[in-house]
């Protein structure tokens, strides 16, 4: 007996993995047609031009300030951090060099995603969701009107554009937060920390960091637009949208950062 119901819930167990596990490939499956849809109407129809540059302002220029604010207080932490190590060393130096490389390469690209998705995915996860459970996308499938091509290729465009260009504002903000901890915090010379950067920083350290920004950029859309447009069972339904666009994303912002890190650098 007590054989009998070992294997009865090895079983039960291997049939509640496998079925998660299809689950999972059934979402991964699915959210992929729906980028690849998205990415087909972007090259085959004529794309929103004003949606479009409305979205770069909601994603990127509205959250300037916060990714400026968090870019500027890591390159304070990074060089405060650095001076604790290579002071033991006597490297002190290389502190310009370390922030600079850090912010460029990793810390600029992937601290704007984990912003940027937490208030910009959010909200388009939940207005998308919102427009969903009220029927106002199938209103304007009823008018004619294409939703991808009017509601989710403009923000995964949009997203893919500003994402870059705001991920500049995050790296030089942490350099320069960097520059003023060792100038006025441990009184640096001004061009000793300047004189270090420009050997070791090369113009493919920042098209990298570019491309991760870029990528990070299609990723917030993409999981934000798949998971508003999917939304269903109401208002709880809307709030579940937005949780699992923000955890999702960051998830593979943080996984796609290892790859990308492998493949650029």
């Amino acid at each position: 007996m007590i054989g009998y119901a070992l294997s009865q819930s090895f079983l039960r167990f291997v049939d509640y993995i496998g079925d998660k596990f299809i689950n999972i490939l059934a979402l991964l499956g699915e959210s992929l047609l729906f980028l690849v849809q998205a990415i087909v109407i972007a090259f085959t129809k004529r794309l929103n031009v004003r949606q479009t540059i409305d979205q770069m302002k909601k994603i990127g220029v509205d959250s300037l300030p916060i990714v400026m604010l968090t870019g500027f207080c890591t390159g304070l932490v990074l060089a405060a951090q650095s001076y604790i190590g290579f002071s033991r060393v006597g490297a002190i130096d290389f502190i310009g060099t370390i922030v600079t490389l850090g912010m460029i390469r990793e810390l600029g690209p992937v601290l704007t995603g984990l912003i940027v998705v937490g208030r910009a995915g959010s909200s388009i996860a939940a207005e998308i969701g919102s427009m969903q459970i009220s029927e106002q996308i199938d209103a304007l499938r009823t008018l004619r009107v294409d939703p991808f091509q009017y509601i989710v290729t403009p923000r995964i465009v949009a997203s893919v554009f500003i994402f870059p260009l705001i991920t500049i504002f995050s790296m030089l903000c942490g350099i320069i937060g960097g520059y003023m901890y060792c100038v006025y915090g441990l009184s640096m010379n001004s061009d000793s920390y300047i004189s270090m950067i420009q050997p070791y920083v090369v113009m493919s350290d920042i098209t990298g960091g570019l491309t991760k920004a870029a990528v990070f950029g299609l990723i917030l859309a993409w999981i934000s637009t798949y998971n508003g447009y999917k939304t269903r069972g109401g208002a709880q339904g809307v709030g579940e949208s937005t949780t699992q666009s923000v955890v999702m994303a960051s998830i593979l912002i943080v996984v796609s950062d290892y790859f990308l890190t492998t493949l650029l650098f």
